[in-house]
């Protein structure tokens, strides 16, 4: 085999590790979606999620603007709070407020729904708190999305410089044909 043909060989090499290593690059993030995917949607143990209460929390009020409730835990699970008890701080003896006088939403904003307003409130609640292994799938979510955010930005640099790869082995193909032909003197 002389030199040419084994540089031909090398830029067949270049150009199926060019093809292999985006393909298994394209496989591999693939795959990893799936498995990411699978984790997300498998309701990890829900049944292990606990719960925290707050008694009394003080420096609320009732009205139709809402009251955030402070004391929510940082994990909680939208939708799984529960008020235990209201009761009037202005009054010096803490009448309950009843239930009907109030709602609360998913993210934990205490409305009033009746004409009367109270300036001053204490609040009882419980909320769910999402179990360990949720917490855990959602940060793995989260960073894997990042992480194919950052890969797909660098994907057409690198497509860039295999390019530039490709055409300058071309070039040096090119170029020792060239040379070949003129050691040879041109004649036939």
């Amino acid at each position: 085999m002389n030199k040419l043909d084994k540089k031909g060989q090398m830029s067949g090499g270049l150009i199926t590790g060019l093809v292999f290593g985006v393909a298994s690059l394209v496989i591999g993030v693939i795959i990893a979606f799936v498995i990411v995917s699978t984790l997300t949607g498998a309701n990890l143990l829900t049944t292990t999620r606990t719960s925290s209460t707050v008694t009394n929390e003080t420096g609320g009020y009732l009205n139709t603007t809402g009251y955030q409730l402070a004391g929510l835990d940082t994990n909680y699970v939208p939708g799984g709070i529960s008020i235990l008890q209201v009761t009037n701080a202005t009054d010096g003896v803490g009448t309950v407020i009843p239930s009907t006088n109030y709602t609360v939403s998913s993210t934990g904003l205490l409305t009033n729904v009746s004409v009367i307003t109270y300036a001053s409130i204490n609040v009882t609640y419980s909320n769910s708190i999402y179990s360990v292994e949720e917490q855990s799938t959602d940060a793995l979510s989260g960073n894997f999305t990042e992480g194919v955010d950052n890969v797909s930005s660098k994907i057409p640099t690198v497509l860039l410089v295999a390019a530039i790869v490709l055409i300058l082995g071309v070039l040096v193909l090119l170029v020792a044909t060239w040379q070949r032909m003129r050691i040879g003197g041109g004649s036939i």
